[in-house]
């Protein structure tokens, strides 16, 4: 049996830790505005981060169909359905709940 994200196609092992990182952020936070997204990148990493990597990162990411783009008042980022799923797999996996036929218990 496959795991979910051999299924769908999509491996957060794939991406950069910037990507995951975006991803971990909006799974704790909710939908969120990029500017938010970015101070909380800013105040993680020691080096910084600049706005504009984290714009283009989270393009990437809605081309990966991993997070959605509303545009109301303000552009607030949310993830999808395949981005919980791919953040549940790799939490099971760093717990050690990973089972030997690729799957998770």
């Amino acid at each position: 049996m496959s795991s979910p994200t051999e299924s769908d196609g999509i491996l957060l092992a794939d991406l950069s830790a910037t990507h995951r990182d975006l991803l971990w952020v909006l799974s704790q936070t909710g939908p969120n505005e990029s500017g938010r997204l970015h101070h909380a990148l800013t105040d993680y990493y020691t080096d910084g981060i600049d706005q504009a990597q984290v714009c283009d990162t989270l393009e990437e990411l809605i081309e990966r169909d991993l997070i959605t783009k509303h545009t109301h008042d303000t552009t607030e980022y949310r993830l999808t359905k395949s981005a919980r799923r791919e953040l549940a797999a790799r939490q099971a996996w760093q717990a050690g709940t990973h089972n030997s036929e690729g799957g998770y218990e």
